[in-house]
C-alpha cells in the first residue's frame, strides 16, 4: 500500500512539473548563462561604408542587442580595430551599456578577431560553447570569427540585423556562406525575447519594456501605447 501511494505521490508530482514548467526548451535557444556576445567594430569609420540597409535602423539593433546583452549579465567581447587611428570610437549605443570608462575594449590590427591573441583570449576565456557575433562588416570582421571559432568547435550565432557590409549582396552571400558552414542567424528583437523568454520573469521585464520603447521602433510604440491605454 505504501508503495501504491508513493508512486501516485510521485506521478502527480511529474504531472505538476509538466503543467507548471513546461517542456523542456531546445538546446539550441540561448539563455543569459550559456552564451558569450561578441560585439565587433562598431565604430564610425567602419559605418560610413555601409550601404546593407538602414544606418537608423543598425544603430537601434545595435543598442538593443547591448541593452539585451547588459540586462540579462551576459558575457560580452567588445573589439575595435585602428580605433585611434582610423576607424574612430565606438558607436555611441555601445557607449550607453558599455562606457570606455568600465569597459576596456580590445583593439586590434587584424581583420579577423579570432587572429588577434589578446581578442582570441578574451572571447574563449568567458568559456562559453555558444559564441553570438555582430559588427561591421559582415563579410571581413564576421565571417572571419564566426568561421574561425566554428571550427574550433564552438556553437555560432550572428546577429544579421546587427551587422552591415558595403552592400546589400556582400552582406547577404556573406550570411549565406556562414549560414552553410553552420552558423546560425538571428535578428537583435528575436535574441532580446529569446533571452527574456518569459514575461512573468519581473526581474527583467521592466528593463526590457524599457528597451524596447526607445530603440524597438514601431513595436516599441505599441508597447508604449498599450500601457498607456492600460491604464484607463
Amino acid at each position: 500500500m505504501e508503495k501504491k501511494v508513493k508512486s501516485i505521490i510521485i506521478a502527480v508530482a511529474s504531472l505538476f512539473s509538466l503543467v507548471h514548467y513546461g517542456q523542456t526548451p531546445s538546446p539550441d535557444l540561448l539563455t543569459p548563462e550559456n552564451h558569450a556576445l561578441v560585439l565587433i567594430d562598431f565604430e564610425g569609420q567602419m559605418a560610413f561604408a555601409v550601404s546593407s540597409g538602414s544606418i537608423y535602423e543598425l544603430r537601434n539593433n545595435t543598442a538593443i542587442i547591448a541593452g539585451a546583452s547588459k540586462i540579462f549579465n551576459v558575457a560580452t567581447v567588445v573589439t575595435t580595430v585602428a580605433e585611434k587611428s582610423f576607424s574612430g570610437p565606438v558607436f555611441p549605443e555601445i557607449m550607453e551599456f558599455y562606457p570606455p570608462t568600465s569597459t576596456t575594449y580590445l583593439d586590434r590590427t587584424t581583420m579577423n578577431t579570432w587572429e588577434d591573441v589578446n581578442a582570441h583570449k578574451a572571447i574563449i576565456g568567458k568559456r562559453k560553447k555558444k559564441i553570438v557575433f555582430a559588427g561591421l562588416w559582415t563579410s571581413v570582421c564576421i565571417t572571419g570569427p564566426a568561421l574561425s571559432a566554428l571550427a574550433e568547435g564552438y556553437d555560432v550565432y550572428i546577429l544579421t540585423d546587427a551587422c552591415g557590409d558595403v552592400s546589400k549582396e556582400a552582406h547577404e552571400i556573406s550570411i549565406e556562406r556562414m549560414v552553410q558552414a553552420g552558423v546560425k542567424p538571428m535578428t537583435s528583437v528575436q535574441y532580446l525575447l529569446e533571452l527574456q523568454r518569459d514575461w512573468a520573469r519581473k526581474s527583467t521585464y521592466v528593463q526590457v519594456n524599457d528597451l524596447i520603447k526607445k530603440y524597438g521602433g514601431g513595436y516599441g510604440l505599441g508597447v508604449q501605447y498599450a500601457q498607456e491605454m492600460l491604464k484607463h
